[in-house]
């Protein structure tokens, strides 16, 4: 299992709402969350394929938010 972090705007659990159909829609994604706590609002994924990232960006961006990918720790 890969994980996939991303520097994200969604603020509050009425954005997170709003993603949720977007992420839940990739086939790929086999969980989600977003730390609405953190400064950088990260959310994190979890695939078998580290390649969907751009799809991931994508999905948050049709919602109406902004996605940017974090390097790997």
């Amino acid at each position: 299992m890969e994980t996939l972090n991303f520097k994200t705007n969604i603020k509050c659990s009425g954005c997170v709402a709003a993603v949720t159909p977007f992420l839940n829609d990739i086939e790929q994604v086999d969980g989600w969350n977003v730390d609405t706590d953190s400064p950088d609002k990260i959310l994190t994924v979890q695939t078998t394929d580290n390649r969907i990232g751009a799809e991931v960006r994508k999905a948050v961006e049709r919602a109406g938010y902004k996605a940017e990918p974090m390097p790997r720790p």
